[in-house]
């Protein structure tokens, strides 16, 4: 699974917009002020979460990003996948048969185990909405589940 702060920081800054959704739209100076993110960074990631279709940008006077779905349609899966690789543990090509992890070309012993959590990781940000993370119902989630 390949995590990164990419993927951490864009969606602490997706939260952001969705908690400010019924505003107008939402200045990337203001995210990076309030989630202390570098701006030029933020530009950066936006432009992917834009070309991903997660956000719509405004230009001009009152400018800025708004969200381009509900955030109960926004899962949080979709967010890492727009600005990262896609989510794998393995050390190999990836699923399904391709190049292995040795090399001679073969699985290694773990692949299995790692490929599964990677499959593990996605199921469960996939079940996770951005309005999840902005409501706090993950906490509730955690309650429950324990």
């Amino acid at each position: 699974m390949r995590l990164s702060t990419k993927g951490r920081y864009a969606v602490m800054a997706m939260a952001d917009l969705a908690r400010r959704q019924g505003e107008r739209s939402v200045a990337l100076a203001d995210i990076a002020q309030r989630q202390e993110i570098s701006l030029s960074y933020l530009e950066q990631l936006f432009a992917r979460l834009r070309r991903s279709g997660l956000v719509v940008s405004a230009r001009g006077p009152g400018g800025g990003y708004r969200l381009a779905r509900a955030a109960q349609d926004t899962n949080i899966a979709d967010i890492v996948l727009a600005v990262d690789e896609p989510l794998h543990a393995t050390r190999c090509g990836g699923a399904g048969g391709h190049k292995g992890c040795m090399a001679s070309g073969e699985k290694c012993l773990t692949h299995d185990l790692w490929e599964e959590m990677g499959q593990q990781i996605h199921a469960y940000l996939a079940s996770v909405s951005l309005a999840d993370v902005v409501e706090g119902r993950l906490r509730a989630r955690r309650t429950v589940a324990a």
